[in-house]
């Protein structure tokens, strides 16, 4: 496949379209969007004294039960996609959020969705490289939140690991239920950013 298209891509939901940022923004009359963000960290640390866990990704449980990133609809044009995006963030993780800013440079990609049963939005999705330390500062000052216990009801980070098993870690992981292109924008980011190992490999 090659270099990126503005058409269906490989691993976009069927009704799902990927394009680029300014083809994205053209999206405006009856069109919603929505701006999300994966948080992540170089984490040092070992799981039972052996493991490398690389990085801690950040990904939060919903009221809905499945599994998304921070974020949410945001009043484009009216404001940035940023402004929005960083908005949400304080408001469903809390005052630690405070410490950075999700910026243009840390845009990922942009997913349409337009069924004609369903709400035509546009999602857009950045990824952040924090501190360890901001990010579990951000991790303690969840509950905290506006939104905790309401929108978001606790966040988790994403296992980078596959155990001798081949199936527990990041397999067992990618078999819970994600909103909308969640799965995707996250299998994307790990591979694009080089959080996993080298040779790792995840099926699509």
């Amino acid at each position: 496949m090659g270099e990126r298209r503005s058409t269906v891509e490989r691993l976009a939901p069927t009704g799902v379209r990927r394009m680029e940022l300014e083809e994205a923004l053209e999206l405006r009359t009856n069109w919603r969007h929505a701006c999300h963000a994966l948080l992540y960290a170089p984490d040092p640390g070992l799981l039972f004294r052996r493991i490398p866990l690389r990085y801690a990704v950040l990904m939060q449980m919903r009221f809905d039960g499945r599994l998304g990133f921070p974020g949410g609809f945001v009043n484009f044009p009216d404001s940035s996609l940023e402004d929005g995006l960083n908005r949400e963030l304080s408001e469903e993780l809390g005052q630690a959020v405070a410490a950075f800013r999700v910026e243009r440079a840390d845009y990922r990609s942009s997913y349409a969705s337009a069924e004609s049963s369903g709400p035509r939005v546009v999602a857009h999705f950045y990824a952040k490289r924090l501190t360890l330390e901001q990010l579990t500062a951000v991790e303690r000052g969840a509950p905290l939140a506006q939104d905790h216990g309401l929108e978001v009801l606790g966040l988790v980070r994403v296992p980078l690991y596959t155990l001798q098993d081949g199936v527990s870690g990041l397999p067992a992981f990618l078999e819970n239920t994600f909103i909308g292109t969640a799965r995707e924008q996250l299998l994307e980011a790990l591979q694009e950013l080089g959080l996993l190992e080298s040779g790792s490999v995840i099926r699509p």
